[in-house]
């Protein structure tokens, strides 16, 4: 069904809808969107949630006015807006790897705490991956959105664990022990929070959905050099590369993006208020904390005072008294949390810190890695590396692993690639995706399964499987399989 134009310049407006509930119409409150990303992300979609998108969505947008866009005047101009666009990153990326060849060091990553860090910060955004574009399913006998729906499949890896961009970053964030991170600051859920609000809203949102598709699929040089540092790091840079190569503009999201602004702008009448907000919906691919204010705000003393006031609850009471530094005990140490910055100076004073050394040479290091560490357990991976990078200061810029045997002076750290070429060929060629996936034990699995049976109604079919390929399923098992049915029923 055509809207006509006049209906996208007047009732469909987000500025001309009712008032803005007063909870989310005022400053943002602390913690407000990190809760409203926490019951998206979760999938608890009830009436209240969807009125807090919606209302958030409108609150976005009504500031994403003021701001600069990037596209063109015109939607006719977007081919070479977005070929221009990436062969400029290129360029830039090209001018990057001459500096880098005449001796430059890293300009994103100082050491592997720094990308650790970083990889953890932008979870929230990587976790919901796609998002946006999971309100379409439900029109995917619509084949003006048929780049789109295209679009989500791919972002799901069409239903390959190898391959689903969620599935890879949680392994990502696995392999380092980083966790699920809850406790970030609030601005960095904005960009998860969106995508999931606009996915959950796409009927209202349509041109807003299309503009930030076309905004967030184009290629940027910070996925460039992030994916080259990460490497350089011996951490996998494939969730990053992935993206480079089907966010490309020949034939990939970045040309889908494009092509999908055109099947969409209306027929019937003008179209000049749908490309408006087609423009200011792509302003909210840039909303929030991004990449590379993200990777500027790390503070390597900060993460380590902050890891220590986090531990010192529950290691408060757990020492005792005769365990004394700079004539206190550490329970009166830890007893308040603005007290571990002293704390900290004064365990290098009384020479269980060497900052500037190898790690090794810390009598507090060996508390907690080695043989009989007293401490072994009470720091994650993560909080290990913070440390381990924070013990050796400059050269930590090697890269070196807190676990890794330590590197020979002028030694240089093995990339990630590398390291997998050589693991490659001692174990043989590994392909993950295996079509036995699909008798997974799982009980959400076993339910879609037998749902699907029970009926033989197409429509129904479709409904159930894209259920299963919302943001919080599509990586699960039952979401996988859904993503590759639904596939193969021609959608």
């Amino acid at each position: 069904m055509f809207v006509a134009a006049h209906e996208w310049t007047s009732a469909r407006e987000p500025a001309a809808r009712a008032a803005l509930p007063s909870n989310l119409a005022q400053a943002p409150q602390p913690d407000r969107t990190r809760q409203l990303y926490g019951r998206l992300a979760a999938g608890a979609v009830d009436q209240a949630a969807r009125a807090d998108a919606d209302a958030f969505l409108r609150l976005a947008l009504s500031r994403a006015q003021a701001e600069d866009c990037d596209l063109p005047e015109s939607p006719q101009d977007l081919a070479a807006w977005m070929h221009h666009s990436a062969q400029l990153a290129c360029a830039k990326y090209r001018a990057y790897l001459q500096e880098r060849k005449a001796g430059a060091p890293r300009r994103y990553f100082q050491n592997r705490a720094h990308a650790l860090y970083f990889l953890r910060a932008v979870a929230p955004t990587k976790l919901v991956d796609g998002a946006w574009l999971s309100g379409l399913l439900a029109h995917w006998q619509n084949p003006r959105f048929a780049d789109l729906i295209t679009t989500y499949a791919e972002e799901l890896g069409e239903g390959r664990a190898d391959k689903n961009h969620v599935v890879l970053y949680r392994k990502l964030l696995a392999a380092h022990g980083l966790g699920q991170a809850g406790d970030l600051p609030d601005d960095f859920y904005t960009q998860g929070a969106l995508q999931l609000a606009l996915g959950l809203n796409a009927t209202d949102f349509l041109p807003e959905v299309i503009g930030f598709n076309l905004g967030y699929e184009q290629l940027p040089l910070h996925l460039l050099i992030t994916a080259y540092e990460l490497n350089e790091l011996g951490i996998d840079p494939y969730y990053f590369t992935l993206h480079i190569t089907v966010d490309n503009a020949d034939n990939g999201h970045a040309q889908r993006a494009v092509q999908a602004v055109q099947d969409a702008l209306p027929r019937l009448g003008g179209s000049a208020g749908f490309w408006r907000r087609v423009r200011n919906g792509s302003k909210l691919s840039n909303a929030g904390t991004g990449t590379t204010q993200v990777i500027a705000g790390f503070d390597l003393d900060c993460e380590v005072t902050a890891i220590f006031a986090r531990k010192s609850a529950s290691g408060l009471g757990a020492h005792s008294d005769y365990c004394r530094v700079a004539g206190r005990s550490v329970n009166d140490w830890l007893a308040q949390p603005d007290h571990i910055p002293g704390f900290l100076a004064a365990l290098q004073q009384a020479g269980w810190i060497k900052r500037g050394a190898p790690a090794q040479e810390s009598r507090f290091w060996k508390l907690l890695q080695g043989e009989k560490a007293e401490m072994f357990g009470v720091f994650n991976p993560y909080e290990l590396q913070l440390i381990h990078d924070w013990l050796r200061g400059d050269a930590s810029a090697d890269g070196q692993a807190y676990d890794a045997p330590a590197l020979l002076a002028g030694q240089r750290q093995a990339t990630y690639r590398a390291r997998a070429r050589l693991s490659q060929q001692q174990a043989g060629s590994l392909n993950v995706f295996d079509a036995s996936q699909d008798e997974v034990l799982d009980p959400d699995l076993q339910t879609l399964q037998a749902e699907l049976a029970a009926t033989g109604d197409r429509t129904q079919k479709m409904q159930l499987l894209i259920q299963a390929m919302s943001p919080w399923n599509h990586w699960t098992p039952a979401g996988l399989y859904a993503t590759r049915q639904f596939l193969r029923m021609g959608a």
